[in-house]
């Protein structure tokens, strides 16, 4: 049975949202001490033709400022072993990439060995309240070369990579 409620807080929005599985996500950029990145679960297709994607990310993450002022920008689609790589752009860590194997990719910080590699130019901003949405119009693609590969997830707060309910899934 269900409820119909006119409020809610930011808590229950939480916790609603919890329930929906998302894909996770790193989106990388050059900062103007060297490069950034941080971890989201909010991010999906815009447009078909041309090929965008957009990501929300929150003002009070200290990548936003360097991501809204930079030409371009990564998205890396993290695949099921890559919990270690998500958690490290969640912390507040100066260099979020020491340990990690990266390159540089027309300016952009490339993270190897991940599901998908895409680069993106900056083509919209719109923000509301205390998150911008990016969209970037995608310029280079790159997939892991096992497609089988099973993306990281995230779900109940929660790092998976299956939805199934029982234990041995997570």
């Amino acid at each position: 049975m269900s409820t119909a409620s006119r409020t809610i807080t930011p808590k229950d929005f939480g916790d609603l949202m919890s329930s929906l599985p998302s894909g996770v996500a790193v989106i990388t950029t050059q900062g103007a001490h060297g490069p950034m990145g941080l971890t989201v679960t909010s991010m999906g297709p815009f447009t078909a033709e041309p090929p965008t994607i957009m990501v929300s990310v929150a003002h009070s993450s200290r990548s936003c400022a360097p991501l809204l002022q930079a030409e371009r920008f990564g998205v890396h689609v993290l695949h099921r072993q890559q919990e270690a790589v998500a958690m490290a752009f969640v912390r507040k860590d100066d260099d979020k990439f020491a340990g990690l194997d990266w390159s540089w990719d027309d300016g952009v910080p490339r993270i190897d060995d991940v599901r998908a590699y895409l680069r993106c130019r900056r083509d919209a901003t719109f923000t509301h309240h205390d998150h911008t949405v990016v969209i970037g119009e995608i310029e280079a693609v790159e997939r892991h070369a096992d497609e089988a590969i099973a993306p990281l997830l995230y779900h109940q707060r929660t790092f998976c990579w299956s939805l199934r309910d029982d234990a041995a899934a997570r």
